[in-house]
């Protein structure tokens, strides 16, 4: 009896069918399970740091399909190492929302798909806008209101976490040298001389904890330190409407909108969530002009909300584009929880202290 003999398959396409296979496996779970971020700015510290490697769980709140079909697979906006856009946004499709182990928690750090960008503004898809990590300061249905730099949600007071950060003005008899500042915790990303004043003082902007405040009004050569109530971002906030009354540290009262929340149609209301109704409500034709509202060229005097927003900010309070400048963040843009720092680089470092040792499986809190 005769049998077929087996054909040898060559190296190259052992490798071919292993590597595919690998990228299959790698991107489902990227999809499903779990993500790796890499930390870029300092709009977090202390909670998470400027080169953490974070671990981030997308099974918390329930991982979402893609909207964007075609694109490389394991990459994000470009190809690695390059300029290069690593989609097409021929085919755009509904993204649903497998169930999750819980909704997002008031207070806990959360990776979202940005609303809007505004330092590199696009009409990139919603799946793929740029990747933020923040702090969820209020949830759908709360009312946020900030006075004097303190966040009160639903009428009460909250606790910042205890490495919350704001900007200072620091007066010194003269220029503080690297070592005093190293001393003092102070990272080169928390500080810049922002200008010269008489006798030869230099006035320093900072970005500081309650714990270094006790130790810079301390530190020798130094006159004052005084609470400072400009931004070092530049942007003008949100909602345009308030921009002549509201500043960052006194905001508010704005009411986040939640599921099946219904709004009376009018100048104001469009003011804080026709944007929203526009872009991320699902809605096909949609037209806000003159504080009305037509959704398929029918015109509402009220409108439901079909899905949950949130209200994101940094940890280092004045040098965070956020919430206060973008908006609301969609139920639909929530990506994963950050639970655990795989890795952290030192960018100020060297030699061994280029790797934060201790932060290596720390936790995210």
């Amino acid at each position: 009896m005769k049998t077929n003999p087996t054909i040898k398959k060559s190296k190259f396409i052992e490798w071919r069918n292993a590597l595919v296979f690998a990228v299959v496996v790698a991107t489902f779970f990227r999809w499903s399970l779990a993500e790796a971020y890499v930390i870029p700015t300092g709009s977090m510290e202390n909670s998470v740091l400027v080169g953490d490697y974070i671990l981030v769980s997308k099974v918390h709140f329930g991982p979402r399909t893609p909207q964007t079909l075609l694109q490389l697979p394991l990459t994000h906006q470009k190809i690695w190492g390059t300029e290069i856009p690593s989609y097409l946004d021929w085919v755009q499709i509904p993204s649903y929302r497998f169930p999750g182990f819980r909704n997002v928690e008031r207070g806990e750090i959360v990776v979202f798909n940005a609303p809007k960008d505004l330092l590199e503004p696009t009409d990139r898809p919603n799946d793929l806008m740029t990747l933020l990590v923040k702090r969820c300061v209020a949830v759908s249905g709360d009312v946020l209101e900030i006075k004097d730099r303190k966040i009160s949600i639903n009428g009460k007071e909250t606790v910042n976490p205890s490495g919350t950060k704001f900007q200072y003005e620091v007066t010194t008899k003269y220029p503080l040298q690297p070592l005093q500042l190293e001393n003092l915790g102070i990272g080169k990303e928390d500080y810049w001389a922002s200008k010269y004043v008489g006798e030869n003082k230099t006035v320093y902007s900072m970005l500081l904890t309650n714990g270094q405040i006790d130790k810079v009004q301390k530190a020798r050569d130094v006159v004052s330190v005084e609470a400072s109530s400009g931004s070092p971002v530049g942007f003008p906030l949100f909602p345009a409407l308030k921009n002549d009354t509201w500043d960052l540290h006194n905001y508010g009262p704005l009411t986040v909108p939640q599921q099946g929340m219904m709004i009376q149609v009018n100048e104001m209301t469009l003011d804080f969530y026709g944007e929203l109704i526009e872009k991320y409500e699902g809605n096909e034709q949609v037209n806000v002009a003159n504080g009305q509202l037509e959704i398929d060229g029918e015109r509402l005097e009220t409108y439901t909300f079909k899905q949950d927003y949130f209200f994101m900010m940094g940890d280092s309070r004045d040098n965070s584009i956020d919430s206060r400048y973008w908006g609301f963040v969609p139920e639909s843009h929530i990506i994963g929880k950050p639970i655990m720092v795989l890795f952290s680089k030192n960018v100020e470092g060297e030699g061994l202290d280029k790797v934060r040792w201790e932060r290596i499986f720390s936790t995210v809190e």
